[in-house]
């Protein structure tokens, strides 16, 4: 007996080594100043850029205008704050929020920097469900049957990924990536089917939800993705610890008391309910998920407990400034704010690409 105990003890001593040594792995920021520092520094710069994004576009209203507003003040651009620019900076915020604690999440889950929410097929299932809903001439819920059939199109998307990709009662992240390769090909197909049947005005239609844009935002879209939005953002940062300790792969996060099959399948749902949200409410809108959580990352290292939030911050700004962008490259006319996050995040993915290659020393 006491041979067994003796010999019981190194195992319980190296389970308290591991989980220290996956707090040291995960957990560490590459600088504690930066670490403390990013998150305030984020909020007072998304505060400043909310104020920004209020006040500059096609009819340019004082700074001051806009802080007054906030408090109740009425003004000469009263009426065209709280009515169109308001509710466009808040859907960019959680857009952009939504997209980016989605990224991370895939990323954490995945354990890799390179993974994205598209992965999943959550976007291109939402295309299949706009497209669909535009051709079909679906219009039960009126306003809304372009949104919904977005929404459920990413859900039936996901569900189908996990569910083929599930053997045994397991799923494995190589065959869940390949998965999604093929449900988001054949997604991609029946988008192609739809376009080719749609008419002229169905086409522009198409094309301007396929590229995105927050132009269409109101206090009723904002409502109507505010809960889901909310959900998500809350939720998230609940499962930092467990995916600091998947960083160490998943047996020795099981050896840890992680239960990853678990896990995996909430911080996925979350991911698309996230997703899925902001595509159903502005279009595909790309890379956002993929380079603001590598971005945090490269900043202040690969904590969850930092890295969701901050993500969450960056992610709004983001798109803040692209939505900003977007405005004011073709006044009076607006870019699809899709366009401009592709024209950055592609060559940014490519520059990761190439530095993940190089650290790994080649894929082979």
């Amino acid at each position: 007996m006491t041979q067994q105990v003796r010999g019981a003890r190194p195992d319980k001593t190296a389970a308290r080594t591991d989980h220290r040594a996956a707090a040291g792995a995960a957990g560490v920021a590459r600088s504690p100043a930066a670490s403390r520092l990013l998150i305030p520094a984020l909020a007072v710069l998304l505060a400043t850029l909310c104020v920004v994004s209020a006040g500059i576009g096609a009819v340019q209203v004082p700074f001051d205008e806009v802080l007054g507003a906030l408090t109740g003040t009425r003004t000469e651009h009263f009426e065209v704050l709280w009515a169109i620019r308001f509710p466009r900076v808040v859907l960019a915020l959680m857009i952009g929020a939504a997209l980016a604690v989605a990224g991370a999440g895939m990323q954490g889950v995945f354990g890799n920097p390179l993974a994205e929410p598209g992965v999943i097929g959550v976007s291109s299932g939402a295309a299949v469900g706009a497209v669909g809903a535009i051709v079909l001439g679906f219009s039960a819920l009126g306003g809304w049957s372009i949104t919904v059939a977005a929404f459920a199109g990413g859900f039936v998307a996901t569900i189908a990924v996990y569910a083929l990709a599930r053997n045994g009662g397991r799923t494995e992240v190589v065959t869940l990536v390949l998965t999604g390769v093929a449900v988001n090909a054949v997604a991609g197909a029946v988008v192609g089917i739809f376009t080719f049947v749609a008419d002229d005005e169905e086409l522009r239609s198409i094309t301007f939800w396929s590229l995105g844009s927050v132009g269409g935002a109101s206090w009723a879209v904002v409502a109507a993705m505010a809960p889901f939005a909310l959900l998500g953002l809350a939720a998230m940062p609940l499962f930092s610890k467990a995916l600091d300790l998947l960083a160490l792969g998943e047996r020795s996060a099981r050896h840890l008391g992680v239960d990853t099959e678990r896990v995996r399948i909430v911080v996925i749902g979350l991911a698309a309910l996230l997703t899925g949200a902001g595509v159903a409410a502005a279009g595909i809108i790309g890379f956002v998920g993929l380079v603001v959580p590598h971005l945090i990352r490269l900043v202040a290292g690969p904590s969850h407990r930092i890295l969701i939030p901050a993500s969450a911050l960056a992610g709004a700004g983001v798109m803040l400034l692209a939505d900003l962008a977007a405005r004011m490259v073709v006044i009076p006319a607006e870019l699809p704010i899709g366009v401009l996050t592709a024209l950055l995040g592609g060559p940014f993915f490519l520059w990761l690409l190439r530095r993940t290659r190089r650290e790994q020393g080649g894929w082979a």
